[in-house]
């Protein structure tokens, strides 16, 4: 017999659910803990013998709700979500506390998409942007497996233009120097004259480099960090390959659209619906979670499906 029957013999409950889902956030807690200090099993059996990089140092949480007196603007910062729930749970807290720090005024937005289209970060950035309210005048394009460990980092608002946080010459990864993914910085009026990013990139990958054109496009200036003196040791990426594979399938038209500009869609024309809208706390800290089902013309994208 399969094990929950065994675990709950009879009709399940509600409690004993509760419990299992309990059980299952505390061994997601452990083992997040346990791979970035180091001290637990490598998965896939990869690089076993070299250091890992310490988790980031905990502190008290501060108080969820932020103060007028640190300036007129606010932040929405929008994290494109599927299925990663062990570094949701190291990330809500931490980018509290840290923007909480720098007194920046922040909303965070967990933009979870439930359909069964492949994943699509571009349009989740869409939906964010539409959905974020009125009181945020800026947004973040904040991946949810990259935390800023150094606290010069600036999040404040990006009146000069788009604010690539997470730049080449810092980022863990990627380091070309047309590269804006990670975490990138724009006021909603600059994001409104790019007509955001395009919908047309279904699996992992390529929408940010389509959006680098855009900027440029709307004449807009791509600014980075100066003065910051810890390379690519300014991030802790909790992504682990070995553990969970990127979606990144191309099929044959995809590869020829992949590498084009896309002059007519993003924020105009995103189709999507909110299952639900819920604000939540996370280990002390605040956020709202949107359930976000995607639609996608297969006739435009045929890409969107698995088949």
């Amino acid at each position: 017999s399969p094990p929950l029957p065994r675990l709950f013999p009879g009709r399940l409950s509600a409690f004993p659910l509760f419990l299992l889902a309990l059980l299952l956030g505390f061994a997601s807690l452990l083992w997040l803990q346990l791979s970035c200090s180091g001290e637990g099993p490598v998965p896939g059996g990869q690089d076993r013998g070299a250091p890992r990089q310490s988790c980031p140092p905990p502190a008290p949480l501060q108080p969820a709700r932020d103060e007028p007196s640190w300036g007129p603007h606010r932040l929405a910062l929008l994290v494109p979500f599927r299925e990663r729930f062990e570094e949701l749970l190291a990330f809500v807290p931490y980018m509290h506390r840290f923007l909480t720090k720098k007194k920046i005024r922040h909303r965070i937005f967990i933009l979870n998409q439930v359909d069964h289209f492949r994943f699509n970060r571009a349009s989740l950035i869409n939906v964010g942007f539409l959905e974020s309210g009125n009181d945020t005048d800026y947004i973040a394009m904040h991946d949810v497996d990259l935390l800023p460990l150094n606290e010069h980092l600036d999040y404040s608002f990006p009146e000069a233009g788009p604010f690539h946080v997470a730049s080449p010459e810092l980022h863990p990864l990627y380091h070309y120097k047309t590269y804006v993914g990670g975490i990138l910085l724009l006021t909603k009026q600059h994001y409104e004259l790019c007509n955001g990013m395009s919908n047309r990139f279904w699996g992992w990958g390529r929408e940010d480099d389509e959006f680098y054109r855009r900027i440029k496009g709307a004449g807009l200036q791509v600014r980075r960090p100066s003065g910051i003196t810890t390379g690519y040791e300014t991030f802790q990426h909790l992504h682990d390959p070995a553990w969970r594979k990127r979606d990144q399938k191309r099929i044959a038209a995809q590869k020829q659209e992949q590498f084009k500009v896309d002059r007519e869609g993003g924020l105009n024309n995103v189709r999507y619906r909110i299952e639900s809208r819920t604000d939540l706390s996370v280990a002390g800290a605040p956020c709202t979670v949107l359930n976000i089902l995607l639609d996608c013309d297969t006739n435009e994208t045929p890409w969107c499906t698995f088949g």
